[in-house]
């Protein structure tokens, strides 16, 4: 890690949210530092004050998805955590994540052997995109993404046995994050609030050396 770059903290609600964080991260430039996945929305929304707090000192991420709640997305942030730390980059995802992975249509159809036209062109405004996800994943023409991601008729599960491997799997050698960010306008702001934290963190960082070089002479 350079000297003067201050490592990315960020907490998620489960593991395929920590892939895309990830990601995010490393396009933006910075070192990934501890990613916590809290479990869901709730867990996570519980520790989103001692989070900022934290990033009082680092930059940090959090990203929450919208789902179904009615408020617009500056809304949803301003109720969920008033008053961000200057180093907080708090995103809220529409409406889940798999809607920023959805809107590289032509990656996300390659991924899941289906013609790019069958991709909805705006995946933010589906009111359940992992459900859409599921759809796609009904019609793929590979036998093994329908059954890794789609659930059987009698498992009461929303989704199959390894969705959660596989689009981790996409997230990491599939998904063009830039590409998607051109369909997908709370992804675009995620990225441009993510890449202000970090260039906010570096300064922080530089300025620490440069007192501790002062002091040391």
């Amino acid at each position: 890690m350079p000297a003067c770059q201050s490592p990315v903290f960020a907490a998620v609600e489960g593991p395929l949210d920590a892939a895309v964080a990830r990601k995010l991260i490393e396009l933006a430039g910075a070192t990934v530092g501890t990613i916590y996945v809290r479990g869901g929305k709730r867990a996570l929304l519980r520790r989103a004050a001692a989070y900022n707090n934290a990033a009082r000192f680092s930059p940090w991420l959090v990203l929450v998805d919208l789902d179904a709640d009615k408020a617009c997305p500056p809304g949803a942030r301003d109720k969920w955590l008033r008053g961000p730390a200057s180093l907080m980059c708090f995103r809220v995802v529409v409406r889940e994540i798999e809607a920023w992975l959805m809107a590289d249509r032509v990656s996300f159809a390659r991924f899941l052997r289906v013609p790019v036209g069958r991709v909805p062109l705006r995946a933010e405004s589906l009111a359940d995109p992992k459900h859409e996800v599921i759809r796609l994943a009904r019609g793929s023409r590979s036998r093994v993404i329908q059954a890794d991601l789609v659930p059987g008729p009698s498992s009461g599960r929303r989704v199959g046995p390894a969705y959660t491997s596989r689009m981790i799997e996409f997230v990491q050698q599939g998904w063009s994050t830039e590409r998607a960010a051109g369909s997908a306008e709370s992804l675009a702001r995620a990225l441009r609030a993510l890449r202000t934290i970090v260039q906010a963190g570096a300064s922080r960082a530089r300025s620490r050396a440069n007192q501790r070089d002062r002091e040391g002479n």
